[in-house]
């Protein structure tokens, strides 16, 4: 291919060909891991925005659980726990 034909602007043909040739390629592209069923992150170990993403709803419903535990017994935690006399 030459420099003008580079230049010029491609005719519908040639863009529905481009099209039809990356739409070809598209699956082999999209061979990468699946991601999360809530975000378009892939799950990974270690330090990651997913994992502190999970870490964080995890401390959340841990933490109500805790004001939980105290509303329903009417003590703190620890001692509801047996950790204070």
């Amino acid at each position: 291919m030459t420099l003008a034909a580079m230049s010029e602007p491609m005719s519908s043909a040639a863009s529905s060909e481009a099209a039809a040739a990356a739409s070809a390629t598209a699956p082999a592209a999209s061979a990468s891991p699946a991601t999360s069923a809530t975000t378009p992150d892939v799950p990974a170990f270690g330090w990651s925005a997913y994992a502190e993403r999970v870490n964080g709803r995890f401390a959340m419903v841990g933490f109500v659980a805790v004001l939980l535990v105290e509303a329903v017994s009417g003590e703190s935690f620890l001692r509801w726990a047996g950790l204070m006399p």
